[in-house]
């Protein structure tokens, strides 16, 4: 099985967002939360070569900032935004991409 794509990690901080009363959270909140959301493969559970002590899957979805232009990221496509620095909100497009009502 191979590692989970940035787009897939995004759309699981979408649906860890919906849960929350404002649709937000911090990169901490999301790193401890996100996994809820999503079946992590073995290869997302191995450890970074960039970042120590941290999995591939918690870099990739810190990578979620430093791709933010990407087609198919959840920031690039204004489903996620950042209200301010370290946090993350999902957005009216975010929700009806979701199909919840507001």
């Amino acid at each position: 099985m191979a590692k989970t794509s940035e787009p897939e990690l995004g759309r699981a901080v979408m649906r860890f967002l919906a849960t929350r009363p404002d649709y937000q959270a911090t990169m901490r909140v999301l790193i401890k939360r996100v996994p809820g959301h999503i079946t992590l493969t073995p290869e997302d559970l191995e450890p970074s070569g960039k970042r120590p002590g941290e999995a591939m899957w918690e870099q990739r979805v810190r990578n979620l900032k430093s791709h933010d232009t990407t087609e198919g990221n959840v920031l690039a496509e204004g489903y996620v935004d950042r209200p301010k620095r370290g946090h993350y909100r999902l957005t009216k497009a975010g929700l009806a991409h979701l199909k919840i009502a507001p």
